[in-house]
């Protein structure tokens, strides 16, 4: 067996960035960049008010009345300069005239005629926003490699960029197998069940940010899973569900050998999970994961979304980890890492975690009633109050409630 760090640097050794495609910058959300966005102006492109207000030189101030010459609205500038002891009324993004240094906002004046009074002090230099003092002519703003936030499509929008380059999403196939599984939908029947990994592991594709293809269920033979892997060659990773253990009726790891792909390991020292295999086919990153639902949803989050995230073009692939004490005991009695689910919190001094009882492979709800794994070394004992390593799966996480 392999251990998990083993498996994970040899997956991401086979991994690489797909080719890119040509997007509008709006469908460059949460997709990254391959090249560098050099500003191509001054941002802001001149000195503009950050108020409505009055501009005027704070040099030629005399006491605290100024005589009002003008209006000056957003869009709009003014090539004559501004004479001192005078002001002109201006409304916020206008750029500031000639002859203006300073801005006075309105709720700090009074209104008297053609004039106003200052009712607090103004002081030089104030509600005014420099040109360029957001970015300058030239200076590289979106590193190549940035994944494109909100802030990041925006500073696109103001640079002028309409379409640009970003590596294109990875299709992901997805593949059951199992003369025992019916889809959803049908009705059970004695000995049957109904195929829930398709689903779940779709939904973590779709998480991840690729596009998932559904490939049905390979009946448990030879000729029928090397069919159904076959058409999922043409996608960036196909992931397989079930049939790669060491039974009768595990055809997993033959189909790939006997299609002439290469398994480069199988078994990896963890649980769930231990019965995962990985292998190159024609190319293509082929993930054997086990059948259990935890099992498989948990394999997916350690090996199949990170490979996903670099094959998009991501740097950072792995999820958060954080240090929690625990609030109840907790034991591993075998030889090999156990991640077993769990709730985190903030608590009063540090994050906190207890777990969502029994842990069995196949007890789904496990993970419905957790956001995190937690990590337990082989043999390891721990009291109430022993901090261990939390992997965390909840984008909610520390999320606010209202009510």
């Amino acid at each position: 067996m392999v251990s998990i760090e083993e498996a994970q640097k040899t997956i991401f050794e086979q991994i690489s960035p797909l080719e890119t495609e040509r997007v509008s910058a709006f469908q460059g959300l949460n997709r990254v960049t391959p090249e560098d966005h050099i500003a191509p102006w001054d941002i802001p492109p001149a000195d503009n008010s950050a108020m409505d207000g009055y501009a005027f030189s704070h040099a030629s101030l005399k006491g605290e009345r100024l005589r009002v010459t003008g209006f000056l609205p957003a869009g709009e500038e003014r090539d004559a300069p501004v004479p001192p002891g005078e002001a002109v009324k201006i409304m916020t993004g206008a750029p500031v005239p000639p002859g203006c240094d300073t801005v006075v906002p309105i709720e700090d004046v009074e209104q008297l005629d053609q004039w106003i009074r200052l009712t607090s002090p103004a002081k030089a230099g104030a509600h005014i926003r420099k040109r360029g003092e957001d970015i300058r002519l030239g200076d590289i703003v979106i590193p190549a490699g940035s994944t494109l936030r909100p802030q990041e499509i925006g500073m696109l929008s103001a640079m002028g960029v309409t379409t640009l380059a970003v590596h294109r999403r990875a299709r992901v196939a997805v593949l059951a197998t199992g003369d025992e599984l019916l889809e959803p939908g049908s009705t059970p029947a004695p000995g049957k069940i109904i195929n829930s990994n398709s689903y779940s592991l779709a939904a973590q594709v779709l998480d991840a940010g690729g596009d998932p293809v559904l490939l049905g269920i390979a009946p448990d033979s030879l000729e029928a899973t090397c069919d159904k892997i076959r058409g999922g060659l043409n996608a960036d990773l196909l992931v397989i569900t079930g049939g790669v253990s060491v039974g009768d009726r595990d055809f997993v790891k033959m189909a790939i050998e006997h299609l002439g792909g290469a398994i480069t390991f199988w078994k990896v020292n963890m649980k769930p999970g231990k019965p995962l295999a990985f292998a190159m086919l024609n190319g293509t990153p082929v993930f054997a994961l086990p059948g259990n639902p935890v099992a498989a949803m948990v394999s997916f989050e350690l090996f199949v979304r990170p490979a996903i995230l670099k094959a998009m073009g991501r740097h950072r692939i792995l999820r958060p980890k954080v240090r929690a004490a625990l609030l109840e005991p907790a034991a591993n009695k075998g030889k090999r890492p156990h991640l077993v689910r769990g709730l985190v919190s903030k608590g009063d001094n540090g994050y906190v975690v207890s777990l969502t009882g029994n842990q069995s492979s196949g007890r789904l709800s496990s993970l419905i009633q957790g956001n995190g794994l937690v990590y337990l070394a082989p043999e390891a004992v721990h009291g109430v109050g022993d901090v261990v390593d939390v992997l965390l799966l909840d984008r909610e996480f520390e999320m606010g409630e209202v009510g």
